[in-house]
């Protein structure tokens, strides 16, 4: 069976209408034995794609896919949603003149094709430190005008840039591509509103219908569009046109010739000065064209590690890796994710209260096991994290136990939530947090690195940062048996060794040192840095065998206790480790404590806070990251070594 099924080498001819035309779904694949369109090569820019013959599009959609796959199989990617964006690309950069009417993506991870056809064909180090970014990226190109990686954003982003393209007399349009589950976020549900009463808008939003997030779209907006799918809708009574935007659609996704009418269609009606924006929806097919991915159930290859594929010439088709080629399969490490998955489950086998709460993203937090036993207690609220921190609440205050779990970075999204709405009242909501600390190929949005600076901020929140899995396993019910608001947060990959205690003492756990005599220097690590920390005081100890250096993990990083407090006083030097911003989270809020005590005369320990930078990191591999901001062994014993200059 191949692997890429290919478009008809003539497009057809569709229509894009205000009324609602019959049922139209994403064209299925080509018969396996129509012969498949010649390739065709990638323009170097969307002026020389405009130039194409429309004969050639079939053939340049086909080498868009081989490339796609062919890079992805060696970079790992969001594979799925940019084969399901190949023809709707296509459409857009042949009608409307980027950058100068701007094409925002929301999210930008289906931008990989718009990279491609913006002089970016071989997306050249895809994901790799100094490579192509995985998202837009300003630095890259003009064309990636919104670095935009985080979903439901897009609408509004459009629509401000055409409100300054009209004030400044400009001409043309201003793009959103909205999918993969975004419409259900507040953000954008916000800016349709809005979009739907200004006359003269030049907006033209593209809804991205594939029916997925990750995981199928849930709630009544994901219920409407298969209504609209299906043909059910009169004319004229979408809840778009309801809103007061110009609806066309649904449009076949991969029909390069409906798809060039609705976006000619598009344009006409944004250029009417007595009409609002417009809204195209297109169906498209997540993964369309690459078998694996159309079949998997799961999440069509949404985002994907290197995998084992063939590279065919140009006229080939892609075909797996044949058996004896591939290596022996070896057991995965077990991951953070997977451990969290297993101590979720057991928690809510152990207690009927216990409710699960996901932002569209049940399967990649470890919610599965829980979903697949226990469905009626895991709630998927769509991308609107602001939603499920409220939902939590409510649920705590109706004597659940509710358990929200996001990746670190999309906390930053309901921070009001959590302090006013969770903190204030003191709700007991525990909040787990995935991809914590520098997390690497997803680049600056993605680095879960500002969650202890805010965590810290939460009045009467406990947090958690285990070491090993064996401390989430005991992190996860302590949170829930803590009052008020609680955050257990873990990094992506595999879980590292057990790193076991040499004393417990009231202010945490002795991992190096010796806590019963005077203490020279302090190293409170919080997370999963600890072993790090004690292969840095294992080194020093060989160079500097006087030197009681004394690593402490505090367990419960916040609140911030008195025994810990009181531990640090008596110590020369206080050196604390987090995988989070230095200048804030749980180090400076450390350091701010001790100083409150400090006198003229006792001016207390010195202080040293190592963590992240306060900017903007690149992406790159984690271990790289961690050691360029000298969060690794060496890194940490440099930092040490220079408290001990001149003692």
């Amino acid at each position: 069976m191949s692997t890429i099924e290919h478009r008809s080498a003539t497009p057809r001819r569709g229509r894009a209408a205000a009324t609602p035309p019959a049922p139209a779904a994403p064209s299925a694949p080509a018969a396996e034995s129509a012969t498949p369109p010649p390739e065709v090569a990638i323009p170097g820019d969307p002026e020389s794609l405009r130039a194409m013959d429309p004969a050639q599009l079939p053939g340049l959609a086909r080498t868009l896919r081989r490339r796609l796959v062919e890079i992805c199989s060696q970079s790992g990617g969001h594979l799925g949603p940019n084969l399901g964006v190949v023809e709707l690309t296509i459409a857009l950069h042949r009608e409307f003149h980027s950058p100068a009417e701007p094409i925002v993506f929301d999210t930008g991870h289906q931008a990989y094709v718009h990279k491609m056809l913006t002089g970016r064909a071989d997306l050249t180090g895809l994901r790799t430190a100094g490579g192509t970014a995985g998202y837009p990226d300003r630095s890259e190109s003009v064309h990636d005008l919104v670095e935009n990686s985080h979903a439901s954003g897009s609408i509004a982003w459009a629509h401000g840039l055409d409100r300054a393209h009209r004030l400044a007399g400009a001409d043309g349009t201003a793009l959103a591509i909205i999918g993969d589950g975004a419409l259900t976020g507040g953000v954008a549900l916000e800016a349709l509103n809005l979009l739907g009463s200004d006359r003269g808008s030049r907006t033209i939003v593209v809804l991205n219908d594939n029916t997925r997030s990750y995981a199928p779209t849930v709630g009544g907006i994901a219920e409407h569009l298969s209504q609209l799918r299906a043909g059910r809708i009169a004319a004229g009574e979408d809840l778009f046109s309801t809103l007061g935007l110009t609806y066309l659609g649904p449009i076949d996704g991969h029909d390069l010739g409906a798809l060039a009418d609705a976006m000619a269609a598009a344009r006409r009606a944004a250029e009417d000065p007595t009409s609002a924006g417009v809204l195209i929806h297109v169906l498209t097919r997540k993964g369309a064209g690459f078998a694996r991915a159309e079949a998997d159930t799961v999440d069509h290859w949404h985002a994907t590690g290197p995998f084992a594929a063939e590279g065919p010439a140009p006229d080939q088709e892609l075909a797996p890796v044949p058996d004896q080629a591939q290596p022996a399969p070896t057991a995965p490490a077990e991951t953070w994710t997977s451990r969290f998955g297993a101590a979720m489950l057991d928690a809510a086998r152990a207690d009927e209260r216990v409710v699960a709460i996901s932002a569209a993203m049940i399967d990649p937090v470890g919610l599965t096991p829980m979903q697949q036993e226990l469905p009626r207690r895991v709630l998927d609220v769509g991308i609107a994290e602001q939603l499920a921190l409220d939902t939590a609440a409510g649920l705590s205050a109706g004597g659940r136990k509710p358990v929200v779990s996001l990746y670190a970075t999309f906390l930053n999204r309901a921070i009001d939530q959590l302090l006013l709405d969770i903190a204030l009242h003191g709700e007991d909501v525990t909040l787990t947090l995935d991809r914590a600390g520098v997390t690497g190929d997803d680049g600056p949005s993605h680095h879960g690195i500002w969650d202890l600076a805010l965590a810290a901020t939460v009045p009467g929140l406990s947090l958690w940062a285990p070491r090993d899995a064996a401390h989430l396993d005991a992190a996860l019910p302590a949170a829930l048996a803590a009052p008020g608001p609680a955050l257990v947060r873990f990094p992506k990959g595999a879980c590292p060794p057990e790193l076991p205690a040499l004393a417990q003492l009231p202010a945490g756990e002795v991992l190096a040192g010796d806590a019963s005599a005077p203490i020279d220097i302090l190293l409170v690590s919080v997370g999963a840095l600890a072993g790090r920390a004690v292969d840095a005081a294992a080194g020093l100890a060989a160079i500097h065998p006087a030197l009681n250096l004394v690593v402490l993990d505090p367990v419960r990083a916040l609140p911030l206790g008195d025994e810990l407090l009181e531990l640090a006083a008596t110590a020369r030097a206080v050196v604390t480790l987090e995988d989070g911003l230095a200048e804030r989270g749980i180090g400076a809020a450390l350091g701010t404590r001790l100083a409150r005590h400090a006198t003229l005369a006792a001016p207390g320990p010195v202080l040293r806070n190592l963590g992240v930078d306060q900017e903007f990191i690149p992406h790159g591999k984690r271990d790289a990251i961690l050691a360029a901001q000298g969060l690794d062994a060496a890194g940490i014993a440099a930092s040490i070594r220079g408290l001990l200059q001149g003692s």
